[in-house]
């Protein structure tokens, strides 16, 4: 099955990841579970199972609709609109 059609909407080349960390938690010193980058703009937010969710908020307040784990050794995709897994 080929991945949905909001996958289309990631820049060529994939944006650079804008930090190392929570772009969120780090300036207040939170700590976070796993790193998600936005696949749109390069955002990185913390996973669901983190205090903050700051990768689902990144979703919700600006509508980028793909994100892909930050995380080492971890190649995967999801979508939030079609709730579409790439692995």
């Amino acid at each position: 099955m080929d991945a949905c059609a909001h996958y289309q909407v990631v820049p060529t080349p994939e944006p650079v990841a804008k930090t190392e960390g929570c772009e969120e938690c780090l300036p207040i010193g939170q700590s976070w579970v796993h790193l998600r980058k936005c696949l749109v703009c390069g955002h990185v937010g913390c996973c669901d199972s983190s205090i903050g969710k700051h990768a689902t908020k990144h979703y919700h307040t600006t509508e980028h609709p793909v994100m892909r784990t930050n995380e080492p050794g971890e190649d995967w995709s999801w979508c939030y609109v079609d709730r579409d897994f790439k692995n």
